[in-house]
């Protein structure tokens, strides 16, 4: 039964598919503008800031678990994945008071709080998969497009994504064994608040497009 759970989520993680959203077609196509690279990175920080907390959400339910100390790790590298993105907008030309100056748009702050409304229940663990799951993928196929398109090859440029298409390998597997682990009775909770994270997801993308694509067309 475990299984089948985690198979029901990566179903709707592959169907809701960050990579299928306009803003990551146009990424891996080469077609962002250096301004639109720039809002993405000014805007995707609210939720980077927050990550760490959508982890401690999620052990406040499952600290005496067997799974304390991987989630440990986890909250250890999420902390220290601020500075990495902070050294990616220095390499668009954007400074770290700018970016902690920054406003995002109401939608962008929406979708980062549904992420941490839904890791503050036990079904949690399925949202905070959701949105680690393909991020691997997703990590590699922007690092790719950042090197070929942008000649953005500096250390401070990639190492953001290419920290996260490795270990987001293992802090996924650890929210999957932990879906896989759950009682059935909480399996349609699971399914849910993986749905909702994904749909959260693609809101903070379309608060990208919309803010600085959209209005250019």
């Amino acid at each position: 039964m475990g299984r089948e759970i985690v198979k029901r989520i990566d179903i709707e993680i592959e169907r809701m598919s960050l990579l299928k959203h306009p803003f990551y077609r146009l990424w891996s196509e080469g077609r962002l503008s250096m301004e639109a690279l720039k809002g993405y990175a000014l805007e995707y920080f609210y939720l980077v800031q927050n990550v760490p907390r959508m982890v401690e959400n999620i052990m406040q339910y499952y600290a005496s678990t067997e799974y304390a100390g991987e989630m440990d790790v986890n909250l250890r590298e999420e902390r220290e994945h601020v500075a990495l993105w902070i050294r990616f907008a220095k390499a668009l030309g954007i400074s770290e008071s700018d970016l902690y100056r920054y406003n995002a748009s109401s939608k962008t702050k929406d979708a980062v709080h549904k992420l941490l409304e839904l890791t503050s229940t036990p079904a949690g663990v399925a949202a905070m998969y959701a949105y680690e799951a393909e991020l691997p993928k997703i990590s590699s196929t922007k690092l790719e497009g950042l090197i070929k398109y942008y000649s953005m090859s500096s250390s401070d440029a990639t190492e953001y994504q290419r920290v996260h298409s490795i270990v987001d390998v293992r802090h996924a597997d650890v929210w999957r064994r932990m879906i896989a682990g759950m009682p059935v009775h909480m399996h349609d909770a699971l399914h849910a608040s993986a749905v909702e994270s994904m749909a959260a997801q693609n809101m903070l993308l379309d608060a990208v497009y919309e803010r600085y694509i959209a209005r250019d067309c």
